[in-house]
């Protein structure tokens, strides 16, 4: 059935949490390629056919206006108009249907490429310019490098405003976190200590300073 596959690349996405990716699927998403190609093979020729069909109904419309012909004639030549106009549309119907399968399907392509790309640029915004590997493994090379284009522009424009974007749009009622470290990350430099942050140590950090590692998931806020 056409458009099947191109349906479930859709359905595949859509059965994801929001916000959440899996394994970009190359398979299925060539096979809807595949099926591309395949219509377009179909209508190109078609496409030729009608325009053959135009052609010959304008050839027997100028013969009858440029000739005399008798009675029998004009019957011969209806007849074959008929049959011209009959082959015409079955090819028009043809034409027709792998145009709206071909159409369908790069919608459905673009759906699917759009809303992934919407989720990577998001992820900009809360794992710095790391994606974790988990993450990582489940983008194609393009999304691979699509992230790291606009993770580099938004830190160079972070930079350039000397204004960090990503964290808290409300203003914290206190400046620090509690924190528990979940990895070993070692001795660090942050704004206003020099700490080791060894795995299951929990620290006062500034909050500015342990969003990165939040985000990173090397750290957890504690609450309460």
């Amino acid at each position: 059935m056409y458009g099947k596959k191109a349906s479930e690349l859709v359905k595949e996405f859509v059965s994801c949490e929001p916000g959440q990716l899996t394994t970009f699927n190359n398979v299925l998403f060539a096979q809807v390629i595949e099926e591309c190609n395949g219509h377009l093979l179909h209508l190109q020729p078609l496409m030729r056919k009608i325009q053959e069909h135009e052609n010959k109904l304008k050839d027997n419309r100028r013969s009858e206006d440029e000739m005399a012909i008798s009675e029998d004639e004009k019957r011969k030549s209806e007849a074959e108009k008929i049959l011209i106009q009959t082959a015409m549309k079955s090819d028009q119907f043809g034409a027709l249907i792998h145009h709206l399968s071909l159409v369908r399907n790069k919608r459905c392509l673009m759906a699917y490429v759009y809303n992934r790309a919407e989720v990577i640029r998001s992820l900009g915004w809360v794992v710095d310019c790391v994606l974790p590997e988990e993450i990582e493994e489940k983008l194609n090379s393009s999304e691979k490098e699509y992230f790291k284009n606009h993770a580099a522009t938004l830190q160079s424009y972070m930079s350039e405003l000397d204004l960090d974007l990503t964290v808290d749009m409300v203003p914290p009622k206190d400046p620090y976190v509690k924190v528990r470290v979940l990895d070993d990350i070692g001795e660090v430099v942050l704004s206003d200590q020099v700490a080791n942050l060894a795995r299951h140590a929990m620290l006062f950090l500034r909050r500015t300073d342990a969003e990165q590692y939040i985000s990173q998931g090397l750290m957890e806020e504690l609450t309460g």
